[in-house]
């Protein structure tokens, strides 16, 4: 979700240490204990959770098209009071992209490139492997009325590498993950490689927002499969974001999340606006899709300020923790669950909705219990540890 962006630990950045150094005595000073590692900013893992919900009241009730098998009909019909305002939903994804701008700017700060690697390899990797052999096996059941995709390439879904390649997904949302992959080797090569900085990284913002403008202009395809254009604005955003948090009088970090929200309101707009029609599955207004883009940015500027570090409940780590394994198998697995509680056990669309989203919660903690836990620590020590 970031998407969905996927997060390490969240933490605020600790103070620097201004005392000035001791004058050489030729004593060895004692040992101080390593410094405290500061709070976790919880509100942000349950931010996270919140957008991806939102994504699955989408997939779930605001579209028509392989759902609708499912349900046994066109969600509209099910839901017609809340599909109109299930369509939202799928803008959790620009909220996930602010949030993963913030959430990569400060994991990367202070890292090297092999350590930045490690962390993000060994938390995407795991849950999503995980993700597309259990999706592709419940697929290939006979009682499983959905599309399986071929054996080759299930097996290429596991570089993550399907989307560039052209090949079928496995699952749905996992073009979100290429967004991030790619912000990911571009703030490695920007910042993270040469080091992070407050100036390098506002160089780093206001460069890939012309350059991302220049593409969309030229309309060039590789220029926009490097540069992202219609995304940009949301990792950026986030970046500038964290810059707030570390120092709210910054001028320039302003600037930027400012021009980022202009820029993303614009994307979203253009891509999810049209006129009213009646043949349409739902209308969204452009003011609508302003005011959640609004509301996505101003939920991390809020947590980027501090105003919501009295959200410090344990649960919302929980949260944070189940919210990408939940993103990779909610789509597809949801929709299974979806007919198997509303087709076969006739339970009504209203219960069997709460019904599937909990279920998919629920697999979401196996997977983090069984599958991250287990196997996150063990690869980011071995990608880390450096080999001759």
């Amino acid at each position: 979700m970031s998407a969905p962006a996927s997060a390490p630990a969240i933490t605020s950045p600790a103070p620097a240490d201004t005392s000035p150094a001791p004058a050489d005595t030729g004593v060895t000073p004692p040992r101080t204990p390593s410094r405290v590692h500061p709070p976790r900013l919880r509100a942000l893992d349950g931010l996270r959770l919140v957008a991806a919900l939102m994504v699955a009241c989408y997939h779930y009730g605001g579209r028509d098209g392989e759902v609708g098998q499912a349900w046994g009909g066109s969600p509209k019909d099910q839901f017609p009071l809340l599909h109109g305002w299930f369509a939202y939903g799928c803008l959790g994804v620009q909220v996930f992209f602010v949030i993963s701008g913030f959430v990569i700017c400060m994991s990367g700060w202070g890292r090297t490139l092999r350590s930045f690697f490690a962390s993000r390899a060994s938390r995407l990797l795991p849950a999503y492997w995980a993700a597309v052999i259990l999706v592709t096996a419940a697929f290939a059941l006979p009682f499983v009325v959905y599309r399986a995709v071929s054996p080759s390439d299930a097996l290429l879904n596991l570089t993550m590498l399907q989307q560039p390649l052209g090949v079928d997904r496995v699952l749905g949302v996992c073009w979100t993950l290429w967004a991030e992959v790619r912000f990911y080797a571009l703030f490695a090569l920007c910042i993270v490689l040469p080091g992070a900085n407050r100036q390098r990284i506002i160089l780093f913002c206001a460069g890939w927002t012309l350059a991302a403008a220049i593409a969309q202009a030229a309309n060039e395809p590789l220029l926009d499969t490097v540069l992202m254009p219609e995304y940009a604005p949301y990792f950026i955003g986030g970046v500038g974001l964290y810059l707030i948090h570390r120092n709210r009088r910054d001028a320039y970090a302003w600037g930027i999340v400012a021009v980022s929200w202009l820029i993303g309101q614009h994307y979203a707009v253009a891509r999810m606006w049209h006129a009213p029609n009646p043949e349409f599955f739902s209308y969204r207004s452009s003011f609508g899709i302003i005011l959640v883009v609004t509301l996505g940015y101003l939920a991390v500027l809020a947590i980027a300020l501090g105003w919501l570090n009295w959200a410090d409940w344990r649960w919302l780590s929980v949260a944070g923790a189940l919210t990408y394994p939940f993103y990779l198998v909610h789509e597809h697995l949801g929709w299974v669950v979806i007919k198997a509680y509303h087709q076969t056990l006739h339970i009504p669309s209203y219960a069997a909705f709460p019904a599937t989203m909990a279920t998919m919660l629920l697999l979401a903690w196996l997977l983090n219990r069984y599958v991250e836990d287990t196997l996150t620590p063990r690869l980011r020590r071995a990608l880390a540890t450096p080999r001759l």
